[in-house]
């Protein structure tokens, strides 16, 4: 099996979860290869990105993916587009809404209104993805709808989650038909991860 882990907003491809699922893997799991690609790009690239590498993966192995966060909702959006598995941390359900903010800021701190600002930097990522308003354009465009496979998805949510509406994404996925995990306490950057690997890879393979 190829597990792909899609790491979330301010990350890269030496987020903390996927360096952890990897290296337990190795120790473990010596049949399961675990790919984690740094996603510090445009939306659509990273959705072109990762069908890519699904498709590609797909040809000698099954292939499933893990995303926290913003990677929870492209997972979302390639598991629909591929069949492939997903297991979601945290997912962002309405990243063009949640993202907003940065735009917010930006209109705050500037006279500059409209067209203006398409092309303007609103954030920058840790990883150097300079977010601009024509991502939350295509975030906006590609709205996170029916869930074409929802036998071969799982969510696992902390109800601590101090950056996204835990009880939101709980919501989406279940009326979906999504067997969704509502975990007590924690945080959003699941920091009690590196404990639940055997439980995340038991997931991994039970899924469709």
């Amino acid at each position: 099996m190829n597990i792909i882990y899609i790491h979330g907003l301010d990350s890269d491809a030496n987020s903390t979860k996927g360096v952890l699922l990897e290296k337990y893997c190795q120790q473990y799991h010596s049949d399961i290869s675990v790919y984690r690609p740094d996603l510090n790009s445009a939306p659509e690239q990273v959705f072109e990105q990762l069908v890519k590498l699904v498709t590609e993966l797909n040809r000698e192995a099954r292939t499933v993916l893990v995303g926290s966060s913003l990677g929870g909702y492209f997972s979302t959006l390639v598991s629909n587009h591929t069949g492939c598995a997903a297991l979601l941390l945290n997912p962002s359900t309405q990243p063009h809404i949640t993202l907003q903010r940065f735009a917010n800021e930006l209109l705050a701190n500037t006279d500059n209104e409209g067209d203006a600002l398409n092309n303007e930097i609103l954030h920058t990522t840790a990883g150097g993805w300079n977010i601009t308003h024509s991502d939350l354009q295509w975030f906006a465009a590609h709205p996170l709808g029916a869930i074409n496979y929802p036998d071969k998805m799982a969510v696992l949510i902390k109800e601590g989650d101090e950056l996204l509406n835990p009880y939101l994404s709980r919501d989406f996925y279940r009326g979906h038909d999504v067997k969704v995990t509502l975990q007590e306490g924690g945080d959003h950057r699941f920091s009690d991860f590196d404990e639940q690997l055997s439980m995340v890879i038991d997931k991994l393979q039970s899924l469709g």
